[in-house]
């Protein structure tokens, strides 16, 4: 992963606080590690509705974040929010990236947009959804992937409102909460929302489910960095991060449903 041996920077937009965290956590997990600057972006509302989280994933705000990690000599940057991103649907999400990149002139992604490659990465066609959201929201998130041809074939809610609440769950609940969730005949268990510690217990959803799992944190990460050009398989951080990714891309001209 390293490039005229610097090592990589990765920017993260965050809105709010919940389990940021997890993102400097696999950073330290990776070899070589990776630099990671993190912004905690504003909004109005912290809710999972349509309404707040197409405020809080506006231009606007992210615009206000990429101010703040100009001229940290970033590799790649992404919106790290799901909802504040799927919500707006395809062409949102195109705005949302076209402004990250006019502002930093890196590669950008967001993690509604990393889910997409990471399912395309584990060829998962035949997928269940975890989701914290209220169902409405988690409604949302099967018709954004079912629109890239990755079938939903059982979806369940959790129906929490606010990010800062989900950022409490502990282990065992989320264990749980996917357990309870999991098929059989799934190629992959994605669990949505970034607000979601999950880093630490990848290995052991895995485990318990016996099936790939696909979670907003560990996303949004490789994603970044397979926007770099500078991913190499890992483990520790789920069957997703010992995969060759797809080659860089997913920015503004690689949408294609």
């Amino acid at each position: 992963m390293s490039k005229n041996h610097q090592s990589v920077k990765l920017g993260f937009l965050y809105p709010g606080f919940a389990a940021e965290d997890d993102f400097p956590q696999i950073g330290q997990m990776v070899t070589p590690r990776v630099d990671v600057e993190l912004v905690h972006t504003t909004f109005i509302e912290d809710a999972h509705t349509v309404e707040a989280l197409s405020e809080m994933g506006s231009v606007k705000r992210i615009n206000e974040g990429t101010k703040e990690l100009a001229g940290k000599n970033l590799d790649a940057v992404l919106w790290t929010s799901t909802s504040a991103s799927f919500v707006l649907g395809l062409e949102g999400i195109k705005e949302q990236v076209a402004a990250m990149e006019s502002a930093l002139k890196v590669p950008a992604s967001t993690t509604a947009l990393a889910f997409i490659h990471a399912a395309q990465t584990l060829n998962a066609k035949r997928v269940a959804i975890a989701a914290t959201y209220p169902e409405d929201i988690a409604v949302i998130f099967k018709n954004f992937l079912e629109s890239f041809q990755i079938e939903v074939v059982q979806y369940a809610s959790k129906n929490i409102i606010t990010a800062a609440e989900v950022g409490t769950l502990q282990k065992e609940e989320v264990l749980q909460f996917a357990a309870d969730n999991s098929r059989s005949d799934i190629d992959a268990l994605l669990i949505p929302d970034t607000a979601l510690h999950s880093v630490q217990w990848l290995e052991d959803i895995e485990t318990a489910i016996q099936r790939p799992v696909i979670t907003a944190n560990q996303a949004s990460f490789w994603e970044a960095l397979r926007l770099t050009g500078r991913f190499t398989p890992q483990k520790g951080l789920g069957t997703l991060f010992t995969l060759k990714p797809l080659e860089p891309g997913g920015h503004t001209g690689d949408f294609k449903s």
